[in-house]
């Protein structure tokens, strides 16, 4: 009797399995891995994007627009036309190869792969001007990344811009690792700064740092050397050749 109702009591009430919360713990930290990769894909992603697909896309739209500059060049002077930009500039220490320059510095503007002579919050001069600092900003990773190499530039290194008719060649003389971004004093027409104190044609080129970044300014100023005029072929100054 004892023995059937000690099993009647068994059936009514099995015995409890202990809970499983090891399996629970391992389900979540399995959960949270997977969520980690996505997230980890989804931010890698991100940087190819950043910082190489939109270059391709900027390279190709500036590489578009200074096609349409140089067939403009090729038909013979003309009424300066600003649409597409207005002249390229060559810095062999950068290693960019020849860089589009447009009016405006934004960032929808820089965005086409290019270089944005300011015009605000400090207007700039023009290479062509006879006296005033031509400055130009471009970024330094993606959209084409233009100035990434600017921490390559080094004091008597050349800067040559190059319109339809002239070739305008700068040196180096003064950089500025590091300033605010609000310190618009480096974009004067006597950018003192930079050591000088009367007025020239200077160049200005200025891009974010540290890299990856757009907390501070790095700046470098160049001063006109000399001029040259453009010849049939279009032959580059001694500055701009492989040998030197």
């Amino acid at each position: 009797m004892a023995a059937t109702q000690h099993a009647q009591d068994t059936e009514a009430h099995p015995p409890q399995r202990p809970r499983r919360t090891g399996g629970r713990i391992a389900l979540a930290i399995s959960v949270v891995g997977e969520l980690l990769i996505t997230a980890g894909l989804i931010l890698a992603l991100f940087v190819v994007y950043s910082l190489w697909w939109t270059n391709v896309l900027a390279d190709r739209d500036a590489a578009k627009k200074g096609d349409r500059i140089r067939d403009r060049w090729a038909g013979g002077p003309g009424a300066l036309d600003t649409g597409d930009g207005i002249g390229f500039l060559h810095v062999p220490a950068m290693r960019a190869g020849e860089v589009l320059v447009t009016k405006g510095t934004d960032a929808d503007e820089l965005n086409h792969g290019v270089a944005g002579y300011y015009t605000k919050p400090v207007k700039s001069a023009m290479p062509w001007d006879k006296k005033g600092n031509f400055t130009l900003a471009a970024h330094r990773d993606g959209h084409g990344a233009q100035f990434h190499n600017i921490d390559k530039l080094d004091e008597g290194d050349s800067v040559v811009f190059e319109t339809r008719d002239t070739w305008y060649v700068y040196k180096v003389f003064a950089k500025l690792p590091q300033t605010s971004k609000f310190n618009v004093d480096v974009l004067e027409d006597i950018p003192k700064e930079s050591g000088k104190k009367k007025a020239g044609r200077y160049l200005t080129l200025t891009t974010c740092t540290p890299v990856y970044t757009s907390k501070y300014r790095y700046i470098v100023w160049a001063d006109l050397e000399r001029t040259e005029k453009v010849d049939a072929d279009r032959t580059p100054p001694k500055e701009l050749s492989p040998a030197s």
